[in-house]
């Protein structure tokens, strides 16, 4: 059984960090783009992070380029979302998704495989 597992999400202080993790198993990603996905209340799930399937391209929201960081660990089976300076706007479940494709994807119907989701709420 294929699964994505975030963990990491949590509250923090605007102006604070989080490093988000996701593992997968069930099979092998390590030829797989990866993403981050966020969704707030009352939104649509929005794009945040990809990066292809050695992490050697990367792309992000505008939102975020300059205070978040993909990153991953294919011996790990392992992606990372480092995010830094955190806004109250980023407050939203965070969601790391896997794609039989790799490059870059940015669309959430591109992507195949999805976690559940870890919270991530910043207080001003």
């Amino acid at each position: 059984q294929v699964q994505l597992v975030e963990s990491g999400g949590g509250l923090v202080q605007a102006g604070g960090s989080l490093r988000l993790s996701c593992a997968a198993s069930g099979r092998t990603f390590s030829s797989d783009a990866m993403g981050w996905f966020r969704q707030a209340p009352g939104k649509e799930r929005e794009f945040v992070a990809a990066a292809n399937w050695n992490g050697s391209s990367t792309r992000y929201v505008d939102s975020v380029k300059g205070r978040f960081t993909i990153s991953r660990d294919n011996a790990k089976n392992t992606v990372y979302l480092q995010m830094n300076s955190l806004k109250p706007e980023d407050t939203a479940v965070y969601y790391c998704a896997a794609a039989k494709f790799s490059g870059l994807v940015t669309t959430t119907t591109r992507y195949d495989y999805w976690g559940q989701g870890t919270q991530v709420t910043v207080s001003s």
